[in-house]
């Protein structure tokens, strides 16, 4: 039964009625929440914000390495240390280590860009920093609601966005409602923004309606592999940032690692991967497993435990794949636009600081009276701001290590470290990520080696410790346009890419009893990194939202 035929049956749906209604509660959306709160308090007016977030609780869902420039918090929350924000440990030494299959090569710190040097900036959990933005909101009187995915945008009769809607409740996984049935609520908003992180589902459905990447080069993106580690006390040393770059990864292929030493004899350890590669036959998560082998990263893991496991697809397009920012009614904010900076393997200060840009624009608005219009003050404050400056430095960096490892780490040294981003040329991305894929017979199969359990793993014993969950009755939130695509196509041409791409081990191809092969998806491990709605090669998988509350639970990650 879809949705329209369920309304009919069980509707009307109730609605609530804000000023500004904020989709995800990741560090945009809270970030832009707070803002807001702290405007309506310094002009004494009253102001309803809402924030939906999908996952379970606040920080649930968020993943990154993270080394954290402190720049936005300061700027949003000047007193952030007072109050207890979780940034505890200052980087103390950074290391950038060029990799081959058995040696390391250290770049001399004072050959480093800037790009790659991290005094004054933080190793934090992100997943509790964005725990304690939600406790700094909530002081301030936002409504957030956890496990409440936003589903379906609303729109006014004129087109412009007018709120969104939740998820229904309750269905089960014949479509059919069960004895639990909830209708979603509406969420009517005089402005809505949209802070879902990268590959939101409202973004890109809002980046195709209002066409917003029409003048941009298309979105790129990579994907980041993470495991949480708690190692020999003798090994750790707080404040460490070690990058890397080389093997496992062929030279033709852009990606890089990270291994950053946190506090309580704990290190994140983690892999990113372009999504733009050639080779089907490539898996990003086998990557990250033989690179922890390397006798310069084992030697940190050894004798160690691994407590958590992750995974999510970040932008990393730049300013260059920067769509327009709003749209009547609403605006794009954090990784649902773009903003992190690859070069600096960063995103959250990028997303605080455009969060507080369409906060402020919003609120401004309302103040005046205005609804449903665009928030042409975010993009103008945008333009004359640090982050346009920093990203525009940085505006090469993709497009140059897509050119291949070498090339590109002579050409952006060039660039950030001789010429200091002032350059006077521009590369543009040419392809969208799906659309680098080699058909398997033009390509070399990889082999990768069987995991040890000790320092190597499986899928599904990753997925164990990310604590995923999703209610089994229900429909499956990986949807196929055609489901004959996998077969016919992703099979036949590109030897079944998904059962590699997905670091979860929802997408296996399994046999029929006749013989014939079929896709079968394995929705219950889907740790919604959004892999498979950007990188299938002829975009037949869309991933929608889950049930409330479904998916990772991630701790300290």
């Amino acid at each position: 039964m879809d949705n329209h035929a369920l309304i009919e049956q069980y509707g009307p749906r109730e609605s609530m009625e804000y000023d500004v209604v904020i989709v995800g509660g990741g560090p945009a959306g809270l970030s832009a929440a707070i803002r807001l709160k702290q405007l309506a308090q310094e002009k004494g007016v009253e102001l309803g914000v809402c924030v939906l977030e999908k996952g379970s609780e606040i920080g649930a869902h968020i993943l990154s390495g993270a080394v954290m420039d402190p720049r936005g918090l300061s700027e949003l929350l000047p007193d952030w240390k007072t109050q207890g924000a979780p940034l505890d440990v200052e980087v103390t030494e950074d290391r950038f280590l060029f990799l081959s299959k058995d040696s390391a090569k250290q770049v001399p710190n004072w050959l480093l860009p800037d790009n790659f040097k991290n005094h004054g900036n933080y190793v934090v959990s992100l997943a509790n920093v964005t725990r304690w933005l939600g406790q700094q909101a909530e002081a301030l009187g936002v409504e957030i609601f956890p496990g409440f995915p936003a589903a379906e945008v609303l729109y006014t009769e004129n087109g412009a966005v007018r709120g969104v809607a939740t998820g229904n409740m309750g269905v089960g996984k014949d479509g059919e409602p069960t004895g639990n049935f909830q209708l979603g609520m509406e969420l009517h908003a005089k402005y809505t923004l949209f802070c879902e992180g990268a590959r939101g589902n409202l973004g890109r459905q809002l980046m195709d309606k209002f066409k917003l990447g029409r003048d941009a080069d298309p979105q790129v993106y990579g994907l980041g592999i993470k495991e949480l580690w708690q190692i020999d006390p003798s090994k750790h040393k707080p404040g460490l940032v070690i990058h890397t770059a080389g093997w496992p990864l062929e030279t033709d292929t852009y990606g890089g690692s990270f291994l950053y030493h946190m506090d309580d004899n704990q290190v994140m350890v983690g892999f990113v991967v372009g999504l733009g590669y050639s080779n089907p036959y490539l898996s990003p998560f086998e990557e990250f497993q033989r690179y922890k082998t390397h006798p310069a990263i084992r030697t940190f893991l050894e004798g160690g435990k691994r407590v958590s496991y992750g995974a999510r697809a970040i932008t990393a397009g730049g300013l260059m794949s920067l769509p327009k920012l709003v749209f009547p009614g609403g605006a794009l904010a954090g990784d649902d636009a773009g903003f992190l900076n690859a070069s600096r393997i960063k995103g959250s200060h990028a997303a605080i600081k455009s969060g507080k840009m369409a906060a402020e624009a919003a609120f401004d608005a309302v103040q005046a009276g205005r609804q449903a219009d665009e928030l042409s003050a975010y993009p103008e404050a945008f333009d004359s701001s640090w982050l346009k400056t920093e990203l525009y430095r940085a505006r090469n960096f993709k497009q140059w290590m897509s050119k291949g490892l070498y090339l590109g780490t002579f050409m952006v040294g060039l660039e950030q470290k001789v010429l200091g981003g002032n350059v006077p040329w521009t590369l543009h991305h040419q392809h969208a990520d799906n659309e680098t894929l080699k058909p398997a017979s033009q390509c070399k199969p990889i082999v990768y080696p069987k995991p040890d359990g000790k320092l190597t793993f499986d899928r599904l014993a990753s997925v164990f410790i990310s604590n995923t969950n999703h209610e089994e009755n229900q429909p499956a939130h990986l949807t196929l346009k055609d489901a004959s695509v996998p077969v016919d196509v992703n099979l036949r041409t590109y030897a079944g890419p998904e059962g590699r791409y997905c670091p979860a081990q929802v997408y296996e191809f399994v046999k029929n009893d006749d013989g014939s092969e079929r896709l079968q998806i394995n929705a219950q491990n889907c740790v919604h990194c959004k892999t498979c709605d950007i990188k299938d090669p002829t975009q037949n998988i869309v991933w929608v939202p889950p049930e409330g509350g479904g998916g990772p639970n991630y701790p300290n990650m």
